[in-house]
């Protein structure tokens, strides 16, 4: 329109490191990363930020540049998702349950030139890093962040003594364009090779602002750090507990419902997240460690649908669940299940089914749909027609590092392809029913793995559970349950096929049932392509195992 122009004082590229500089001068004083008994203020995480990126520069790194990091929830962590990208670098966190070789991977894919690894993690970088010599690839410069305070060993630079040398004064490099690269995150490998997922400052800001909203995050909120920072950059909750002048509570060691209450109650917390297996965890602890909270505790969770009685019961315990869904390609979060007043008056049981649907897209996703993969026609709104799960606008990733190829294809036609499996309901909800490659195909049948892992959940003695396909002669697959029981509790194969046989089709109970504890990924989803592969192993169902569908 005549008159409008585009300048410095109506237009600055959208990042996320905005919120850090508001933070530091909105809320200086106030405490923004705890741990144990170490606590540091907004414009002291400003400034360790500010000295990280420094020694960052003057070590090489510049724009575009990937600055590796493999470190649990400490603050380190949580600084680096602003030092790095204030140099003009991308920030690559790596699962810190990956094992050498694959890190040796990820590490050549990415190029890093610098790798931050925390000294439990040095043995596992070192052996990676011997991959890349023998292999004559080049080597990025290894910093030890030292948890027991050192200097480092064998002579490699540590993060806090290079803060504490820093030269001063370091100006922002603020990106020159809001779709410059931000962070590098690597798929979590649950169904094939990871892949290098591209954030953009752009997309980072929009879904920060998302999350905060989605998860009714309110002005200095405080968070507890379940979910890892490594996984698609903590569901952006890094940047959002910058962008609220929230306190950012880390955790050390592995998380148990004893040391996760005793932190919410001693810390006030009012934010939290976790996989439906932290859910899971937190309802099953013995009594003596459920303390009473302070307050309704928000917690969101995705990965997978939780059972509804996993649901009821966070309700009972005084857990506000946010149940959402999203991939790392879409920045974590995605959809929520947007509650709604008139369902407070339901029966618990049916609040809870309702709870487990994966709901309406967030405020800054343009669309959320269930097409048929083909035709790229949206199914009936019926709440039976299944669909793929399609996802648009400007929280999608912007592409996969160095594979066009992959790129156009989850692109293909406009939108984001999900390869999840899903029905909307007549409200407009939509509710996931598998993955593509996880639906169970038994005499012509579609079987859904989350509807019969639903009725597993609700046997009394089941803890975790998951689905799968067995090869059988006859019918061509049965489903192979995976079942880990709770401490002291004990069942037989045939009690846990009756009792699903009670709830669900002939057809859809599983045929066999294997009592183990499940593979998972460091985020707590389970990795189905493993206890596929033992399903296959166990080669079909004799004749006598069978029965009438």
């Amino acid at each position: 329109m005549e008159g409008s122009v585009q300048c410095d004082a109506n237009y600055a590229p959208l990042t996320p490191l905005s919120f850090l500089e508001r933070a530091a001068i909105v809320y200086g004083t106030r405490t923004a990363v705890v741990i144990g008994e170490r606590e540091y203020s907004w414009r002291e995480t400003r400034d360790r930020c500010l000295a990280g990126a420094s020694a960052l520069a003057r070590l090489g790194v510049g724009r575009r540049d990937v600055v590796a990091v493999l470190a649990a929830n400490t603050p380190a962590m949580y600084e680096l998702h602003f030092s790095v990208p204030m140099t003009g670098g991308v920030l690559c966190t790596l699962n810190t349950r990956h094992d050498a070789s694959m890190v040796s991977v990820l590490l050549r894919h990415s190029e890093a030139r610098v790798f931050l690894v925390e000294s439990q993690f040095g043995a596992v970088a070192r052996d990676a890093l011997a991959m890349l010599s023998s292999a004559g690839a080049s080597l990025p410069l290894l910093i030890t962040i030292a948890t027991d305070g050192d200097e480092g060993t064998d002579g490699e630079p540590e993060y806090e003594a290079l803060l504490r040398t820093a030269p001063g004064g370091f100006e922002i490099r603020w990106p020159a364009d809001e779709r410059d690269p931000i962070s590098l995150n690597y798929t979590s490998g649950t169904t094939s090779r990871p892949k290098g997922v591209i954030y953009s400052h752009r997309g980072a800001y929009l879904n920060t602002l998302a999350t905060a909203l989605s998860n009714e995050m309110p002005t200095m909120p405080v968070y507890l750090w379940t979910v890892p920072m490594f996984h698609c950059n903590g569901w952006c909750m890094v940047w959002a507990t910058a962008a609220q002048g929230g306190t950012s509570v880390c955790m050390t060691g592995s998380v148990s419902p004893k040391v996760v209450f005793e932190k919410i109650v001693r810390h006030r917390v009012t934010n939290m997240g976790g996989a439906p297996t932290v859910l899971s965890m937190l309802v099953n602890a013995p009594a003596s460690e459920q303390m009473p909270l302070p307050g309704r505790v928000l917690i969101s969770t995705g990965g997978a649908p939780p059972p509804p009685h996993v649901l009821a019961k966070m309700d009972e315990l005084g857990f506000n669940v946010i149940h959402g869904y999203g991939l790392t390609e879409t920045y974590g979060p995605a959809t929520l299940c947007v509650w709604k007043p008139e369902w407070d008056a339901l029966p618990a049981a049916e609040r809870a089914r309702i709870r487990a649907r994966q709901g309406v897209p967030h405020v800054m996703l343009d669309g959320v749909e269930i097409k048929d993969p083909v035709t790229m026609a949206s199914v009936p709104s019926d709440g039976h027609t299944v669909g793929e799960v399609m996802l648009r606008g400007n929280t999608v990733m912007s592409g996969y590092y160095k594979d066009a190829a992959a790129t156009a294809e989850a692109m293909r036609g406009g939108w984001l392809r999900s390869g999840d499996l899903g029905v909307r309901h007549p409200d407009g909800y939509i509710q996931l029913k598998d993955r593509s490659k996880d639906i169970i195909i038994s005499g012509g049948e579609n079987i859904s793995s989350i509807e019969v892992e639903s009725a597993l959940f609700g046997h009394p003695a089941v803890l975790d559970a998951a689905v799968v396909a067995r090869p059988d002669d006859h019918w061509g697959e049965t489903p192979c349950a995976f079942v880990t029981l709770k401490d002291g509790a004990k069942a037989t194969e045939a009690e846990i096929v009756g009792f699903c046989r009670e709830r669900l089709p002939r057809y859809m109970a599983p045929r066999t049932v294997v009592f183990a504890e499940l593979p998972k990924t460091s985020t707590g989803k389970t990795q189905k392509y493993l206890l596929r592969e033992k399903a296959r192993a166990m080669g079909s169902l004799p004749k006598q195992g069978r029965s009438k569908l």
